[in-house]
This record gives structure tokens, C-alpha cells and sequence, in this order.
């Protein structure tokens, strides 16, 4: 008994240790309980204050945000003539916001729309630290083969998206190609300059020519629309769409007409030609040979045609036109003259030409024996003689002083990317570029625009079209600033900067000689350089260059690498010009070659200004009548003319007409002169806007054709006739 109470003792004994303390057990039932209210309170603030959040948020999961991307603005001619326009394309974006292994797709994606695998890859490496949401474009302008291809692998691939885009459509033939420009995929370098700062990989940005200076204008700015996915990421339906704004059309000061000519006119020769109005700056036609073809731009053009356009020795992607620095040759003696009249000594300087001359030891030839020359015959016969003594006697920095003045060495500011300034060499930059002394000698071969001194084609024009001008310097631009936003006008004048618009002052004197010379260097006459380009009864004027190139000489084998380079600069008419026109055949041998060409874009200049002034077509019954047009009278007044200078006599002789010749007002307007009518056909109808860049060589002299064609001109462009 004793055995079995012992054993009923401890029984109880344990069963009391097992049981808790009744506070024990409160702090538990309300430990549970508080654990089941923080999960109430959890779902409470979850779907019933968090409710509206977290719906938007599966709604998101469900919308994919597809660009819509802005179309580029059209560019078009002085007269509203298009000129780039853009055409509808698709492009293909790959896009990773499934949960995929895309790269065990790339093989079938990469043959689907005929890319090269490894390309593929890299485009997607690019993308490798884009945000996840971010589309990748993978192809641009794809086939309907292509479209299809990707609609019947949805299921498969639903990591691909087709985006509807406005593709540029540039001129066929590379034609204006330069001036122009191309658009582009911003690269990576691109996104490291403080310049592409708003642009994110795969945006299409302008990378050359006005496309480039004026990309925020002519991009406008990009939308989106909310496409439905499911959970495969498969297209459902759309939602909504934030429509594009699209950029802006821009009007080019460029002419199609002189456009057309000039392009034609230097045919496939390397070089340039650029045609300008100096008495503003507006370009009317820019040139650049050998050209490209900007649409091979506009999807992306292939690694093997990059490298083809990198490497070829003519360097098409260069614009010659504001790039190509070189020696100016004869062309300068026109500074030349102009810096010898002002200094007071060419205007009694005359100097005996027996084929050259001895100077500082070495003896420095010329073409020919001209005989005793004075500045008036100097600059028509470009007598090499006669500028060897006028730059000894001026020296180096009193040269640097006028050529700096009229632009050489600077950059003119046109709004082109990528402009060159050239060289405009004196003892000052010989020290900080070479550290060395000038030596006297090397004035000699600067005097004829050789030795140290190189300019751009635009830099040339503008200066001698600005002497021709009375000193009148403009900025040449292809876009007139009064058409854009004026944060954006000036940040344009910010960033082009250079010589600008300014007056260089001229004696009378200075301006009749020089101008004379360039005139009656296009007239026939002994040694005359640029007689081959006269154009009967047009005012036309101007100065030939042939420029030896280094290690070169007189092999004068057209199109040899050492034969000279061929320049020519004219305008028309003679003083306060309406255009002037630069023409630079790389190894084009003589320059009266290239005086040739310029004389063929003066002649579609005057003709097509005749047609506008109301120069109709000849009834075939009757002779037309006169028709009554504004014109530009260029010359000074007669009593402003030295009585020993030989144009004296033509300025009398047209007393009457409005002269003055240093106010931009008389610059800009004009008296009334009569003009006949012409029979010139006019252009037809289906003859197409970019035609094939081939050269037409004229068989006869540009006189000769205007001859034939009974070409009326207005009185302005009516020159001295012998």
C-alpha cells in the first residue's frame, strides 16, 4: 500500500510540474493574438489603403509602354521645294521584360530577319546597362518577309516588337549630300559628350550637315502607346497613345536650279563649288566631290561600306567645301592687290616681266614674258613677277594683316559642322607653330598664294567677293536665322563662331582697280587667264589659281597626284555682286579650267533670274517687247573715279543710273533698266528634280552657247563690251 501511494505521489508530482502558470499561459493567448491582429492590419492596409497602388502596379504588369517615334521635319529649297522628305518604315525591337533566356532566341531571331549572329549579340552587350524596360532596336526598315516571320512566331518569340517610323528619304546620287547631311543611331561615344545628354541608346540623331547643326529643330519629339500583354508578353489589345509631336520643316537658302548646275558642272572631277550671295551670306548652292549616298545612312549602313568610305583616298566623307585646306594659288594675288593699294604702293608700282625674277638669291619664275606690267595688267595676266616684287616690298605681316581682315586663317561661321580655318602664315605664327624665325624669303611664294598660306573654298569666295563688295563681309549660313526659336538662333551663333559679318574699309580706288582687273581677266585679251570663260553681255568677273601641291610641279597631266590644283573665284556683276561662285578641281591643272565651270553656274544664275523678272518666251509672229525690270547698278559715282583710272569712261557713259556704292540700301535695291525678252525654253515638266550626276562637258565656249540660246540679260549683269 505504502508502494502504491509512494507511486500515486510522484504521478501527481509530475503532472503539477507539466502544467503552466496561468500567466504563463495569458502572456501566450495574447502573444497569438497579437500575431493574428498585425496580419489583419497587414492585409487591411494591403487591399483596403494600398489598394489603388498596388492595382496600378498590376495594371503595369499587364501594359507595355511602346515608343512612338516623332517624324523628322522635311527639308526644303529657298523656294519651298522639297528637298528631304521621310518615307513610312517598321523597325524590329527586342524587348526584355519577360522572363526569358533571350539568348537561347538570338539563333533563331538572328536567321528570321537575315542578321548576322554575332552582330546581334553585340547590339544587345550595348544594352547590356539600359533599364530592363527599355526596347532594343534590333533591325530598322524590315521586309514584309521579315513582318511576317515575325507574326508567325509570336508564341515563340514574344520578346519581339514591330514599331511603325518615318524613314529619311534623301536625294538620289549623293546629290547635296554634304551640305545635307545624314541621320544616324547615337553611338556610345555620342552619349559621353555633354551634347547627346537627353539621347538614349537606339534615338536617331543628325550626324552630318544641317541634319546634324539643326537636329533639336527637325526631330521633334517622341509619344508612346499602351499596348495589353498577357502573361507570355503576347499582344492583347491597345489601350492608349500619347501622339507624337512632330519636328520641324526647315527652309534651306540653297537653290535646286544652282544647285543642279553646279553639280553638274564639276561632273565627277574631285572637289568643290560653292555659290553664295555675298551681299547677305545666303548659300545658294555647296559642292562637294566625291560625294556618298546619305541614304545608306538612314537604316544603318553595312560594317564592309563603312570601312569602304573610311579608307578611300578621296575621302568623300569629307565636305571639301569648308574642310579642304590648300593652298589658294593665284586667287590671292586679289588680297595681294588690294593690300598694295591700300598700303599706297601698287598704285605706281610697274615692274619689267622677262619670265621671272631674282629675289634673295633664288630665282623665281613666271608663266611668261609679260613686259613692263602695272597693277591693272598684273591682275588680269596674273603676272607671278609682279606680286613676287608687291610682297617684297609689303612683307609678311602687313599680307597676314589684310588676309586676317578678310577672313583667311579664320573660320567664316558658317552653320556647318566641322569647319575648317585654314592658314594665314606671318612671323608671329611661325614662332608659336614652329619656333622658328620667318625667314624674308618665304614672302615670296606667300605673294602667289603658295608657301605657308591655305584656305578653305569658303573662305576664298568670301573674301574676294567681299572686296568685290566694297569691304561688305558676310556670314555664310544655309538655314536664315529668323525662321528658328531665338534661344536656339543665338545658341547657333554660339556655337558657329567665326568672322562673321563685318565691313572691311576700302579706298575707291582700291575697289575700282581690283574689281576692274577680275573683269577684264574674263575678257579676251593677251595672257588674259580666264578669257576661255567669257560670257558676252554678262558683267562677270573674276581670278584664276593654278596651285602647285607639295611635291608636285609642272606635270600638267590632268588628274596626276602632282599636278596643280585648279581654282577659280568669279561673281557677277563685277561690284556688289548678286552671286559669287568658288570652283576647286583637286589636280585640275590649269585654273582657267575651273573658270570654265564657274561660267557655266553664272550663266544658269542669270537665266533663271531673267525668267523671274518676267523675260518671257519670243512670240513666234512678233518681236517681243521690252519688259521693264529692278536691277542692281554696281559702279561708283563718276565723279568718285580717279581721272586716270580706265574705267572713267564706262562709268560716264552710264550716267543716270543709281551709282552709289558703299550704303547696304543701295546694295540691296535698284533703278530700272529695259531688257529684252529671250526664246530660252523653259524647263519641262517631267524633268526629273535630282537627276544622275554625270559630267556635260559643252562642246563649245560657255560664250558660245549663251550666243546661241539668244540669252537676254538684265542690264546688271551687262559688262564692257569690247
Amino acid at each position: 500500500m505504502d508502494f502504491r501511494f509512494q507511486k500515486m505521489t510522484a504521478v501527481d508530482k509530475v503532472n503539477r510540474d507539466e502544467k503552466l502558470p496561468a500567466i504563463k499561459l495569458t502572456v501566450v493567448q495574447y502573444g497569438i493574438l497579437l500575431m493574428m491582429l498585425v496580419l489583419v492590419g497587414g492585409l487591411w492596409r494591403l487591399q483596403v489603403l494600398g489598394g489603388d497602388t498596388w492595382r496600378v502596379l498590376a495594371e503595369q504588369n499587364r501594359i507595355r509602354k511602346v515608343p512612338v517615334l516623332a517624324a523628322r521635319g522635311k527639308l526644303l529649297d529657298r523656294d519651298g521645294r522639297l528637298l528631304v522628305d521621310s518615307y513610312p518604315s517598321v523597325s524590329c525591337f527586342l524587348v526584355r521584360e519577360q522572363n526569358r533566356n533571350i539568348d537561347v532566341d538570338l539563333p533563331l531571331i538572328a536567321k528570321g530577319l537575315n542578321l548576322d549572329l554575332e552582330q546581334l549579340q553585340a547590339t544587345l552587350h550595348r544594352f547590356r546597362l539600359s533599364p530592363g524596360y527599355q526596347p532594343i532596336p534590333i533591325k530598322q526598315d524590315i521586309s514584309p518577309d521579315e513582318q511576317a516571320f515575325i507574326e508567325a512566331h509570336r508564341n515563340e518569340l514574344p520578346e519581339l516588337e514591330t514599331i511603325d517610323v518615318e524613314r529619311r528619304l534623301y536625294p538620289r546620287d549623293g546629290f547635296a549630300a554634304h551640305l545635307i547631311g545624314y541621320v544616324g543611331e547615337v553611338s556610345e561615344e555620342d552619349l559621353n559628350n555633354p551634347k547627346f545628354a537627353y539621347y538614349e541608346p537606339g534615338d536617331v540623331v543628325g550626324k552630318a550637315g544641317v541634319e546634324e547643326t539643326y537636329d533639336e529643330i527637325l526631330r521633334g519629339q517622341d509619344g508612346s502607346m499602351d499596348v495589353i500583354v498577357d502573361s507570355h508578353g503576347r499582344e492583347m489589345g491597345r489601350r492608349g497613345i500619347q501622339l507624337a509631336t512632330p519636328g520641324k520643316d526647315l527652309k534651306l537658302t540653297i537653290d535646286i536650279d544652282i544647285q543642279r548646275a553646279a553639280e553638274n558642272a564639276l561632273g565627277d572631277a574631285n572637289g568643290a563649288v560653292v555659290a553664295m550671295d555675298p551681299r547677305n551670306g545666303e548659300i545658294l548652292a555647296l559642292v562637294s566631290h566625291p560625294s556618298y549616298d546619305p541614304n545608306a545612312f538612314a537604316v544603318r549602313i553595312g560594317r564592309s561600306d563603312w570601312n569602304k568610305l573610311i579608307t578611300d583616298p578621296n575621302h568623300p566623307l569629307m565636305n571639301k567645301a569648308i574642310q579642304d585646306q590648300l593652298a589658294p594659288g593665284s586667287t590671292f594675288k586679289v588680297i595681294m592687290a588690294t593690300a598694295g593699294l591700300q598700303e599706297g604702293i601698287a598704285q605706281n608700282l610697274k615692274v619689267m616681266c622677262n619670265g621671272g625674277g631674282d629675289f634673295y638669291g633664288h630665282f623665281f619664275k613666271c608663266d611668261h614674258h609679260h613686259g613692263l606690267l602695272s597693277i591693272h595688267e598684273a591682275i588680269p595676266e596674273s603676272c607671278d613677277t609682279y606680286f613676287y616684287e608687291l610682297a617684297q616690298r609689303l612683307g609678311i605681316d602687313t599680307i597676314a594683316k589684310y588676309g586676317t581682315a578678310l577672313g583667311i586663317g579664320t573660320k567664316t561661321g558658317i552653320d556647318l559642322p566641322n569647319e575648317m580655318a585654314g592658314v594665314m602664315p606671318s612671323q608671329q605664327w611661325k614662332m608659336k607653330t614652329f619656333h622658328e624665325k620667318w625667314y624674308a624669303g618665304e614672302v615670296i611664294s606667300v605673294g602667289i598664294g603658295q608657301g605657308a598660306l591655305e584656305v578653305t573654298p569658303i573662305q576664298l569666295v568670301r573674301a574676294l567677293s567681299g572686296i568685290a563688295s566694297d569691304g561688305h563681309m558676310v556670314r555664310p549660313h544655309l538655314v536664315n536665322l529668323d525662321q528658328l526659336p531665338g534661344q536656339y538662333r543665338q545658341a547657333v551663333l554660339d556655337t558657329f563662331v567665326g568672322s562673321g559679318e563685318k565691313q572691311v574699309s576700302l579706298g575707291s580706288d582700291t575697289w575700282m582697280t581690283v574689281t576692274e582687273g577680275m573683269a577684264q581677266a574674263t575678257q579676251p585679251g593677251l595672257y588674259h587667264t580666264a578669257e576661255g570663260a567669257h560670257l558676252e553681255g554678262i558683267d562677270f568677273a573674276g581670278k584664276t589659281g593654278t596651285a602647285q601641291v607639295v611635291g608636285g610641279g609642272d606635270t600638267h597631266n590632268k588628274g596626276g597626284l602632282k599636278t596643280p590644283n585648279a581654282w577659280f573665284v568669279g561673281m557677277a556683276p563685277r561690284r556688289n555682286p548678286e552671286i559669287a561662285v568658288v570652283v576647286l578641281q583637286e589636280h585640275g591643272d590649269w585654273g582657267s579650267g575651273s573658270a570654265k565651270l564657274a561660267a557655266q553656274i553664272i550663266t544658269a544664275y542669270v537665266n533663271k533670274k531673267r525668267k523671274q523678272e518676267g523675260n518671257l518666251l519670243l512670240q513666234a509672229s512678233k518681236p517681243a517687247a521690252p519688259v521693264e525690270v529692278g536691277a542692281i547698278w554696281s559702279g561708283p559715282a563718276v565723279e568718285e573715279i580717279p581721272e586716270s583710272h580706265p574705267s572713267r569712261d564706262e562709268a560716264a557713259a552710264r550716267v543716270g543710273h543709281p551709282v552709289s556704292g558703299g550704303s547696304d540700301q543701295m546694295r540691296m535695291h535698284a533703278g530700272h533698266f529695259m531688257v529684252a525678252a529671250s526664246n530660252e525654253p523653259e524647263l519641262a515638266e517631267t524633268e526629273s528634280l535630282f537627276p544622275s550626276r554625270k559630267p556635260q562637258a559643252p562642246t563649245k565656249s560657255p560664250a558660245a552657247l549663251q550666243a546661241e540660246a539668244s540669252v537676254g540679260l538684265p542690264e546688271r549683269f551687262r559688262g564692257v563690251m569690247p
